[in-house]
């Protein structure tokens, strides 16, 4: 008569440290990625039926500055299609050499600010050096943690990843972190070179489908608002925050 209670009791308790674990972080990343064998581009971890592709080092930063760059991308179509304003603040999220930076820095005006984020910081310094040039001291450069851009909540206007969010290897945290760091009706930009498009010269895990960017991106409180087209290898995919 007295083991009942006993077990009933043994049970309760497994079930609390079941729940527990549920509860906790690393749980919670277990199952919202899942390992599989790492492709030649790949990190071997899948987030919403792809894998995430391998991060681009520091040591290649001659590549985001090649001369062919704004020919490829028209740089130049992106900005406008931004409509910056002076006076916004502006994050940079996977800012590399700052090539973007200083571009927006221009159209922020001394009165507004580009936040140039990155996880490496090795381009960290790369961006500091940057914003000691004249003209450019409204680059505030910053290292990102993997999981966490680490930026005040609600000081972004808006917010930008250039060919990066593929790359991030927890872009769950990191679009919480960003969504948390947005204005009310801040803008999220995300800028991917188009995985539709077989004419595209880059490798497959280094492009997204316009489908694939909405569905990881409307997980989180983000409205999307348009998609631009306009750019000759990449697609420009505005949200909003959601109120």
């Amino acid at each position: 008569m007295n083991r009942f209670p006993q077990q009933c009791i043994h049970w309760i308790a497994a079930s609390m440290l079941l729940l527990a674990a549920a509860l906790s972080p690393a749980w919670s990343q277990g199952a919202r990625y899942t390992s599989v064998p790492a492709s030649a581009d790949g990190i071997g971890k899948r987030y919403m039926g792809r894998e995430i592709a391998g991060v681009m080092g520091w040591q290649g930063a001659a590549w985001l500055e090649r001369a062919e760059r704004e020919q490829e991308e028209r740089t130049d179509l992106l900005l406008a299609a931004l409509a910056l304003k002076p006076g916004m603040v502006i994050a940079d999220i996977g800012a590399g050499t700052g090539y973007l930076s200083r571009r927006m820095a221009a159209a922020t005006g001394p009165g507004g600010k580009v936040l140039a984020v990155d996880v490496q910081p090795e381009m960290v310094r790369m961006l500091e050096r940057l914003a000691r040039q004249p003209g450019l001291n409204n680059i505030v450069p910053s290292l990102a943690g993997e999981d966490d851009v680490k930026l005040p909540a609600a000081s972004v206007d808006l917010a930008i990843m250039v060919d990066v969010y593929h790359e991030l290897a927890f872009p769950y945290e990191v679009l919480t972190s960003i969504v948390t760091a947005l204005k009310q009706d801040g803008r999220l930009v995300f800028v991917e070179y188009r995985a539709e498009d077989p004419r595209v010269p880059i490798k497959a895990l280094h492009k997204m489908s316009e489908a694939q960017v909405r569905r990881e991106a409307e997980v989180h409180p983000l409205v999307w608002e348009r998609t631009v087209t306009t750019l000759p290898w990449q697609h420009m995919i505005v949200f909003r925050k959601a109120r």
